[in-house]
């Protein structure tokens, strides 16, 4: 066979053949080039299309926040569970016990699922109406029952689900044998964490961590996950031996391994840049570690080298602190309040300071000895953010939601009904089609809002902003913030999902001196929103098409402005962007939040365009037309516009908003006609050149 006919990865010459819509292997080999057109014409050959989603960390983690029923409800949130894996849930508004539902103990005697409590001693729980009924692709079932544990129609709840993958997450049972010895495992990877828990019997949670006494000899000491309290030393737990890639040893204690007790293990894996995950398996998804406390606001900064959505902390020393957890779907924010769970606890969630998030890591914001006690140790969990691929579909990552009247910051009304958006958006910005502020919030501050169109800081009164939600947009409500207190007024969102080279959110405090900041936007920035969160400066509004030093502001109607002391003039790069000394941008202490926003073929594109005052067409590389459509005059004052499909995009006058006042939608201008590649302007535009953003 000649070379000419390699058209995949060569692992060796055997050929295998992608099954399940190459959902779960590789069409690694050498291949003839008819054989791979046959299978790609089928569409079983690797492309982005048809990626195995066990390579992505969404499809093998997920924290999804629901409310009790008391009926049969089916969770969906993205994770194949006929692969096996673990469901662990607590109820968050009640002080309810952990329950954990796994693959390998599967369901018992009552037809359901047994589970263990996290914070208890005792062992297997098989009880009736009071479990998981089902672990399906996508998803799980609770069973109908109005036990507050799992479903009370009283009570808010968290799930976190974890998918078995290797260099993930892998279960294992066994029965003891009081002996020394071994336990096989499928991580294939280092060990970051290991749970045990004996099944017949109550006895403690076993914890094993690659950083207890600082990573040295770890093995030497175990943890127990019921309690808050340090590491002990033992021998008779993990027999002194550190766990291999294939194996973990356990000693003779009853709590790992006494003959004829049954055990169930849950492995946590470390990725050293080793993960193998992401479009080009490079990519590093969980990490298990070690930081010392300095007992300051200004905490220890942890490199992960990848933003969370989850993280576990624990202090090893003697503190009677237990295990924090914190993720991005219940709040785990900048410079706020944080909702924190413990592992040994059954008490509701409480606000905290915890951690804030960072675009490599995250930072300790409290002087907690939850958290951050002068000279204490810590061991984390954290698991990465997603998505980790560039989007193809549009819909996947924005939406347009205009609601009913009465939907929406209504007084009295806890949650925009029946708005249902794009699953953990990133960011909102709300406004009414009569007279109102446009509103912004974001998941990295949390409750906070801000106004577009004013200079206003960030204020949390009032409006609930990305207080918690997964999919369906609630607890945003209830103030009279700018006229939205309204039950004859139309909500509008405008909403967005962070994801690789098409939108970022990044999170900083300024210094006062010119430097760059980091980001994750896996692309140059084409354009960038930018606002000081304590402060009442403009919004800033860098744009690849304005010259060097030049820069627009997002609340007001004003040509191009020239100042180098905003966004330098350095243009931004795929993993930083330049901010100079201005207070606007980087004043020194104050806080900031930036968007950054880039062209994806087929889904977004940010550029500019002349008018000469004839009509003509916006080519945005698009196949159907662009949904969102933000126009500002660079050349001279003129509003930023907004136009949407879903109100309307026609040959015709169309709804259009600005975003820099508090005015009433307009109705009855023609500036942009559709465009099957994106948009047609109209006459209306006078000679000038604008800028454009655009989504499919």
């Amino acid at each position: 066979m000649s070379t000419k006919d390699f058209t995949a990865n060569v692992i060796s010459a055997t050929k295998v053949v992608p099954d399940g819509n190459f959902k779960d292997s590789k069409a690694s080999g050498i291949w003839d080039i008819n054989e791979a057109l046959d299978l790609i014409k089928g569409g079983n050959w690797p492309n982005a299309a048809n990626l195995n989603p066990a390579a992505f960390v969404y499809g093998l983690f997920s924290t999804f926040v629901y409310d009790g029923t008391s009926a049969e409800q089916t969770i969906t949130n993205g994770i194949d569970l006929t692969k096996g894996g673990l469901v662990w849930g607590k109820a968050r508004s009640t002080g309810e016990g952990h329950f954990l539902a796994d693959s390998e103990r599967g369901k018992g005697s009552n037809n359901n699922f047994v589970y263990l409590r996290s914070g208890e001693t005792t062992g297997n729980i098989d009880e009736a109406n009071r479990s998981l009924s089902s672990f399906n692709s996508n998803g799980f079932t609770i069973q109908d029952g109005s036990d507050s544990q799992f479903n009370n129609s009283s009570h808010t709840y968290v799930s976190w689900t974890f998918r078995k993958a290797k260099k993930f997450f892998d279960v294992v049972t066994y029965t003891g044998n009081g002996s020394n010895r071994t336990i096989a495992h499928n991580l294939g990877s280092d060990v970051g964490m290991i749970l045990v828990k004996r099944l017949d019997s109550a006895k403690s949670w076993a914890v094993f961590h690659r950083q207890f006494n600082s990573g040295s000899s770890p093995a030497n000491y175990w943890d127990q996950l019921n309690n808050a309290q340090a590491i002990q030393s033992n021998s008779t737990i993990w027999n002194n031996t550190a766990p291999t890639s294939s194996v973990f040893s356990v000693g003779t204690a009853n709590a790992v391994n006494q003959s004829g007790g049954t055990y169930v293990a849950y492995l946590f894996a470390h990725n050293n840049n080793d993960g193998e995950f992401g479009p080009d398996g490079d990519a590093d998804i969980i990490k298990c570690g070690s930081f010392t406390g300095n007992g300051s606001t200004t905490g220890p900064v942890v490199n992960l080298g990848f933003e969370p959505q989850f993280v576990m902390i624990k202090t090893t020393d003697n503190l009677s602190r237990g295990w924090a957890v914190q993720d991005s779907m219940r709040g785990m924010v900048v410079g706020g309040a944080d909702q924190r769970l413990r592992w040994d606890s059954n008490g509701a969630e409480g606000a905290d300071n915890g951690i804030a998030p960072t675009s490599t890591g995250f930072q300790v914001e409290t002087t907690s000895t939850y958290y951050n006690g002068n000279g204490n140790n810590y061991i984390y969990m954290a698991i990465r953010r997603g998505p980790l691929a560039v989007p193809e579909d549009a819909t996947k990552v924005f939406q347009v939601e205009l609601g009913d009247v009465g939907d929406g910051y209504v007084s009295g009304t806890p949650e925009l009904q029946g708005l249902t958006l794009p699953s953990g958006s990133d960011m909102v910005i709300g406004t009414r089609t009569t007279a109102s502020a446009n509103l912004h919030s974001a998941r990295l501050t949390g409750s906070a809002f801000m106004s577009i169109n004013a200079t206003t800081a960030e204020n949390s009164t009032d409006f609930d902003g990305f207080a918690d939600f997964t999919q369906s947009m609630t607890d945003i409500a209830a103030g009279d913030i700018g006229g939205f207190n309204d039950s004859n007024k139309r909500g509008l969102y405008w909403v967005w999902k962070r994801a690789p080279g098409y939108f970022d959110t990044v999170t900083y405090t300024g210094t006062g001196s010119a430097r760059t900041q980091s980001h994750n936007l896996g692309a140059v920035p084409e354009m960038m929103w930018v606002k000081g969160r304590d402060s009442t400066d403009n919004w800033s509004v860098y744009h690849k098409d304005l010259d060097a030093g030049k820069y627009l502001q997002l609340n007001v109607s004003d040509s191009v402005a020239t100042n180098s002391n905003q966004f330098t003039t350095t243009d931004p790069t795929a993993s930083v962007f330049s901010v100079g000394t201005d207070g606007a941008v980087n004043g020194s202490g104050s806080t900031y939040i930036a968007h950054l926003f880039a062209t994806v073929a087929g889904v977004s594109k940010v550029g500019s365009f002349v008018s000469d005052g004839n009509p003509q067409n916006i080519d945005c590389g698009f196949s159907s037309g662009a949904r969102f459509v933000l126009i500002k005059k660079s050349s001279g004052t003129f509003n930023w516009r907004v136009w949407d499909s879903v109100r309307g995009i026609v040959a015709g006058d169309d709804p259009y908003i600005f975003l820099d006042t508090d005015g009433a939608s307009t109705t009855n201008g023609d500036w942009i006609d559709p465009h099957s590649s994106g948009f047609s302007i109209t006459t209306a535009f006078s000679n000038g050149t604008y800028i454009f953003y655009a989504i499919a």
